[in-house]
């Protein structure tokens, strides 16, 4: 999952050395959080208008999961 990720915001910003990602334990229900990092000049890229981007990257990211039986969540920092 870290690898699609970080697959799909370093397609986005320009910065692509400074994309990482990482993760947290599960929790109660079973959902990973993944925190991805861009720098500071790329986080409007990585969120888009209104939030699109964002939202799009965390629905990819969830299908992703329930395809193979988890559950996951995408947090930008």
């Amino acid at each position: 999952m870290e690898e699609l990720i970080v697959a799909i915001a370093r397609g986005l910003v320009d910065d692509k050395d400074a994309v990482t990602v990482s993760a947290d334990e599960p929790d109660e229900e079973g959902t990973v959080v993944y925190h991805l990092h861009v720098a500071a000049d790329d986080m409007g890229r990585v969120i888009g208008k209104q939030g699109r981007i964002a939202k799009a990257i965390r629905t990819v990211v969830r299908a992703a999961a329930s395809k193979v039986g988890g559950k996951a969540a995408v947090e930008i920092d």
